[in-house]
């Protein structure tokens, strides 16, 4: 009931549900109290109200949010607290009081410092809001950009504003227990000065040199250091909020080019959530500020997502434009038909180019070029299960999509019977169970999925825990799990995570990215996923959410893998391990084969998931592995060859579109140069014409 309760009125647990449920019930106590009257049962409901409201708004509760859709928002929940404690005041018989009329005085001035208040908070993240935000930049040098105003501040400024009516309750509420209208003079006295206080805080951020320079200088300011630095290859990239991943993948990549990059994003949702790099990144939300950017020195655009705004960087003629992706798949958005906007399209390996010629949306063969995946490179090749380990399996589905068909995720058919069949192996495999993160974003029925699989993971590993056949050494877990925390502390130092952090145009002005730094945190981060294997044991089920540790990191320490057709699939066949893929939508064995090229050595398993047994049989067995061989063709086809390596593939195909780009620019520079040449020449010719005729008529005559 509880539960249902939650998903109803749409908050994230138990105790958001119970502050909710204090809060509404507060209201009609607050009444009840200032009629009958009662001082004390008064200032019990007006604490629960201030303290069940402050808790849901430091929770972001989705509840609180709503209530200003019907005109309960925060400003009119105190508003109602303060007629309340007026009516409260009334019925002490203090209305003929000069207490009384402070108090209505009080609550119309801090309302009248309400409106001050709220312009200039909006006015400073205005002027503060610069048309570009960067990382690894260098604008300090070329436009000042001030300070961010305090975060203490700005930071939930509203809530802030409203709490300092606190002190002229108390203080009325003590001057109507105990007679004694001193108290409430000095409540209604220091909420005032308070406020006052907090407004004039605010007046030096909105003038002078507190102020960010105008949108024309910052643009001025970015093209000035383009010109500096001469981008060569960029990538292009625009989003939701939750398709950051999309452009992260490609970090590392753009790290290792031999060419000078660049990455541009259109959504300053995504500059917040983009991982930490050394490459150069300008946020540009405006198109108008996009297309007047200057990019010549640009040969190559890289673009990891079919989105309409590709058309601001679509639209430039001397850049070659390249469709990259975010993974390889059989999924329908590997051959988008606006594929065919790109100049060339980049695929892994021979089965991408077999894809677009089999969907036929118009990209030429000759447009596809084959680089493999340089992203796969941390993914290890598959020695076997290592002596005295149990084998460990990986489920990782992927999520439900958006458009409701059954064959996207084996979560909700199959999942908790993939899960049930693997804990209960014989013999024991260890399960990791890591979902996609989107997964239960559409579909409930999803999530509730995954809540019951997550039950059954650890519900498996709390068993195993007290099985004496997977006993742990103790000592060295604890030992790995104290070098994590110190792990931990070493990189939020080093990420400069914890304590205040300044807006926008201050992260701007401060992102250049130490690269030794940068290198250091990479360093620690590849010891932090080591120790974190080895801080629970070898047999222990596990649930992995969250970015950490990474799916490929996952891979590793796997020797099996279950999942659905996504490109989860086509990157773990980069490690040479058996794997399964769940045919959801029960297309049959053969036609899902035929369906999906990825799937062609894997074991397919039904909804039941009865199929299982060929897989656990293939990592325990070498010799029952019938699809080894396999594997390795497809991997080939997938993928395309191990040398050589991917990524100088990648930066070959690089080198040579910008080469086209080259000579396509030089044709075209001679063609206007021609162009000119003629029209000069007709320019010429009628004048020339006229003294010919001229001449003509003078010998003539």
């Amino acid at each position: 009931m509880i539960s249902t309760a939650i998903r109803v009125a749409r908050v994230g647990s138990a105790a958001e549900l119970a502050a909710a449920a204090l809060m509404m019930l507060g209201f009609p106590a607050l009444m009840l109290a200032a009629l009958l009257p009662s001082v004390g049962a008064f200032a019990a409901a007006a604490a629960v109200t201030y303290l069940a409201d402050h808790y849901l708004h430091r929770r972001g509760s989705y509840l609180v949010n709503r209530l200003s859709k019907v005109r309960a928002g925060l400003s009119i929940r105190f508003l109602i607290r303060q007629l309340l404690l007026v009516l409260l005041l009334a019925r002490l018989d203090l209305s003929n009081s000069m207490v009384f009329y402070a108090a209505i005085a009080c609550f119309l001035a801090f309302y009248g410092f309400q409106a001050p208040h709220g312009a200039l908070i909006t006015l400073i993240r205005l002027r503060r809001k610069m048309p570009v935000a960067t990382r690894n930049v260098d604008l300090k040098s070329r436009v000042r950009i001030p300070d961010a105003p305090p975060r203490r501040l700005l930071h939930r400024s509203a809530e802030k504003m409203l709490h300092l009516d606190l002190v002229a309750v108390v203080g009325l509420l003590v001057a109507g227990a105990t007679d004694d209208n001193v108290y409430g003079f000095a409540g209604v006295g220091a909420t005032l000065l308070l406020a006052f206080g907090y407004v004039a805080a605010l007046v030096p951020f909105v003038r002078g040199r507190k102020v960010p320079p105008n949108a024309e200088k910052v643009l001025a300011a970015v093209d000035g250091w383009l010109a500096d630095y001469r981008p060569e290859t960029l990538l292009y990239f625009s989003g939701s909020k939750d398709s950051a991943y999309q452009v992260n993948m490609w970090l590392e990549t753009m790290e290792q080019l031999d060419t000078r990059p660049l990455i541009i994003l259109r959504e300053r949702a995504i500059l917040e959530r983009m991982a930490p790099t050394t490459v150069p990144v300008i946020c540009v939300p405006g198109g108008v500020h996009l297309m007047n950017m200057d990019l010549s020195t640009v040969r190559v655009a890289l673009y990891a997502a079919n989105v309409g705004k590709n058309i601001h960087m679509l639209r430039v003629p001397t850049i070659q434009h390249v469709f990259i992706g975010h993974g390889d798949s059989d999924k329908l958005a590997s051959v988008n038909p606006f594929s065919k906007a790109y100049d060339e399209v980049w695929t892994a390996g021979r089965a991408g180019r077999d894809r677009y010629a089999i969907a036929d949306v118009g990209v030429r063969d000759d447009d596809i070029v084959e680089v493999g995946r340089p992203q796969l490179a941390p993914i290890q090749t598959w020695q076997g299960v290592p002596d005295g380990r149990i084998p460990t399996v990986l489920y990782a589905p992927t999520w439900e999509g958006w458009d409701g068909n059954p064959g996207n995720t084996s979560i909700v058919l199959a999942g908790e019977n993939i899960v049930k069949k693997l804990v209960a192996a014989d013999p024991p495999v260890r399960v990791l169970y890591k979902p996609h993160p989107f997964t239960g974003t559409v579909s409930a029925e999803a999530g509730a999925a995954h809540k019951r699989i997550t039950a059954l993971v650890e519900k498996a590993g709390a068993e195993r825990a007290g099985d004496a056949r997977f006993a742990v050494d103790a000592a060295a877990q604890a030992q790995a799990k104290a070098e994590l925390a110190r792990i931990e502390a070493r990189v939020a130092e080093l990420s400069g995570t914890g304590g205040e952090k300044g807006d926008e145009a201050e992260a701007t002005r401060d992102g250049m990215v130490d690269a030794a730094r940068h290198a250091e945190i990479a360093r620690l981060r590849a010891e932090w996923n080591d120790t974190y294997w080895r801080s629970f044991g070898t047999a222990e089920h596990r649930v992995i959410t969250g970015a950490e540790p990474r799916l490929y990191d996952c891979f590793n320490v796997s020797d099996a893998m279950v999942s659905d057709i996504s490109s989860v699939v086509s990157d773990f066949i980069a490690s040479g391990k058996p794997y399964a893929v769940t045919d959801s939508a029960e297309l049959g064995a053969e036609e899902f084969k035929r369906q999906n090229t990825a799937v062609r050595a894997a074991v397919i398993l039904t909804n039941s998931a009865a199929e299982l047994g060929e897989l656990l049989a293939a990592v325990t067995d070498p010799a029952a592995d019938a699809q080894a061989e396999g594997r390795k063709e497809l991997k080939r086809y997938l993928l395309g060859p191990d040398e050589p390596a991917s990524i100088d593939q990648f930066n070959t195909a690089v080198r040579e579109l910008a080469l086209e780009a080259e000579r396509r620019n030089l044709g075209q520079q001679s063609v206007t140069a021609a162009d000119v040449v003629d029209v000069d020449l007709a320019d010429v010719v009628p004048a020339q014409r006229a003294a010919d005729e001229t001449d003509g008529a003078a010998v003539t005559g």
